[in-house]
């Protein structure tokens, strides 16, 4: 392996959507950070089943406001 090209690899701490939380070992962020997840695998509909719209910062309001003269043009 080649020498002082690889991250630094150490322990974060990782919360859980429900509030639970683990210790891993990662290259995100500093030794001692703090991930908080959005979306894993307890609230992700491909592992629940359940449809879930997560609306962040308006990007959904973003979009529909730039599309919303596109479709069917009323005659």
């Amino acid at each position: 392996m080649k020498p002082d090209i690889h991250p630094e690899y150490h322990e974060i701490t990782v919360i859980m959507t429900d509030g639970t939380t683990f210790k891993t070992r990662s290259c995100w962020g500093n030794e001692g950070d703090t991930l908080r997840l959005d979306i894993d695998p307890k609230s992700h509909p491909a592992w629940t089943g359940q449809q879930r719209v997560v609306d962040t910062g308006g990007q959904i309001a973003k979009f529909n406001k730039k599309f919303a003269g596109i479709g069917v043009k009323k005659g």
